[in-house]
């Protein structure tokens, strides 16, 4: 999925920052305070003009000069409710059209996806991944389940390795070409939307969670891999010694099955 980035100029200097990093941008002035994912804000001098020319489709405007990624968005009711937890007001009679906004964006970047080319069969995921068999860490491809409104309800497993098998606790041929659903019947929907965000936004995201199907907390890395499908590195998080240098050991991994067409 090709990146998009805005330029801006920031402390006296041009930087580019990258749209899928950015959670949302509120106007101040002739400035424009730009809120990213990873918590860091940028105070900048740009136009609400210019901005908007800058973002790409994945972006909403809820109310004049406040812009928020559709990827970021978990509802909207008496205010906008973020991934991070945070709250943002918004036009309220705008309330049913930025609904179907949010809806139709999604359905053309489900729209999208849908139409690429994929593997069809086990045997040919396995081919594609089959330098990740041996890998000392859970490594998985799952297809995202979407429901009629757009929404991320369920995944299913299309390719594992030995170490996910270890880790989830049931064999692989229970699990590939199955429902995550229909293997853990107390599934914790948290999951869904970080899953979501790497499918639908092309975004490399991690999270760090007890996972009460297997009573196991939980390190994943997820990033995007195939048209409607994401990639997801796990870890026991309880048996991680040095939490620095397994995230740099994952990045790594990470970025390097996102870029090499060939694994």
């Amino acid at each position: 999925m090709q990146q998009k980035f805005i330029t801006v100029t920031f402390n006296r200097a041009k930087i580019a920052l990258r749209c899928a990093d950015i959670l949302y941008v509120i106007m101040s002035d002739d400035h424009c305070i730009i809120h990213m994912f990873d918590g860091s804000v940028y105070r900048c001098r740009i136009t609400l003009k210019e901005l908007k020319k800058q973002l790409d489709e994945g972006f909403m405007e809820v109310k004049r000069g406040c812009m928020i990624a559709v990827s970021a968005i978990s509802d909207i009711g008496d205010k906008i409710l973020l991934s991070n937890g945070e709250e943002i007001c918004y036009t309220k009679r705008k309330k049913k059209a930025l609904r179907e906004e949010m809806q139709k964006k999604q359905e053309l970047m489900i729209a999208k996806i849908s139409k690429k080319k994929l593997p069809l069969t086990p045997e040919e995921y396995s081919k594609y991944y089959k330098i990740c068999d041996s890998l000392p860490f859970a490594f998985t491809d799952i297809e995202m389940v979407f429901n009629e409104e757009k929404k991320a309800v369920d995944w299913i497993f299309q390719y594992g390795n030995e170490a996910l098998a270890t880790l989830e606790k049931l064999p692989l041929d229970k699990m590939i070409g199955n429902s995550f659903s229909s293997l853990f019947s107390n599934m914790d929907a948290k999951w869904l939307h970080v899953y979501e965000r790497a499918t639908l936004y092309g975004e490399t995201l991690e999270i760090m969670d007890y996972s009460p199907e297997i009573d196991t907390n939980l390190k994943i890395i997820c990033f995007p891999t195939f048209p409607g499908h994401c990639g997801c590195i796990l870890f026991n998080a309880d048996e991680m010694k040095s939490i620095s240098e397994e995230n740099h050991l994952v990045r790594l991994a990470a970025v390097a099955m996102k870029s090499n067409p060939t694994i």
